[in-house]
């Protein structure tokens, strides 16, 4: 009777060990698979988030030099209509962030700056020019400079980049809503998001 007895109590101590022991592999299996899959979303996430705006404006060009001792004056000048297609991204393929499965969180270290790109395309009217004062490739490169800058500083003083940031919080509420749906927690700047509404103030 003895022997049966402490052959009983050594089978349970078998199988509760076999238990545990697979229970805590099948833990770490699924922590492991919910690491995996927020991994995935963001790397998913990690694309270009584009706002494109179209910009058009009509410009005069003149340029006049004085030569022979400023006795005479050779001009030249041109009606330049310049359009330009403007985009503001944000390359999140840049973001840093960092996941612990022990502790169930994902921290964004870093968001990219947004990066702003301008296409102009220029068409040149009424071109008129003096034989002593030509048009020449640095006359174009004047052109396209000033008038790329000009349509940057349009773009800087437009709702262009405050639409980027927009989707780009869009995106990121992507990765808040997957953590809070699994258990995890998502975590910026040292501060635990609790809430989509902390999420507009992560660029701030």
């Amino acid at each position: 009777m003895k022997r049966f007895v402490l052959g009983f109590l050594a089978a349970l101590l078998v199988i509760g060990g076999i238990w545990l022991f697979t229970d805590s592999r099948a833990k770490e299996a699924e922590l492991q698979a919910n690491s995996d899959m927020i991994q995935q979303q963001i790397q998913q996430v990690g694309k270009l988030i584009v706002t494109e705006a179209y910009y058009s404006q009509v410009f005069t060009y003149k340029n006049s030099q004085k030569l022979f001792l400023n006795l005479v004056s050779a001009n030249k000048k041109a009606l330049i209509i310049a359009k330009a297609k403007a985009t503001v991204e944000y390359d999140l393929r840049q973001m840093e962030t960092k996941v612990d499965a022990d502790n169930k969180t994902v921290t964004i270290i870093k968001i990219p700056d947004p990066v702003i790109n301008v296409y102009p395309e220029f068409e040149y009217y009424d071109v008129t020019q003096d034989y002593l004062n030509q048009f020449e490739g640095k006359d174009y490169n004047n052109i396209k400079t000033s008038i790329t800058a000009q349509f940057r500083k349009k773009i800087d003083e437009s709702g262009l980049k405050k639409d980027a940031e927009e989707r780009l919080m869009s995106e990121l509420l992507n990765i808040y809503i997957l953590t809070k749906s699994m258990g995890w927690t998502l975590i910026y700047n040292e501060v635990v998001i609790e809430n989509p509404e902390q999420m507009s103030n992560l660029k701030k």
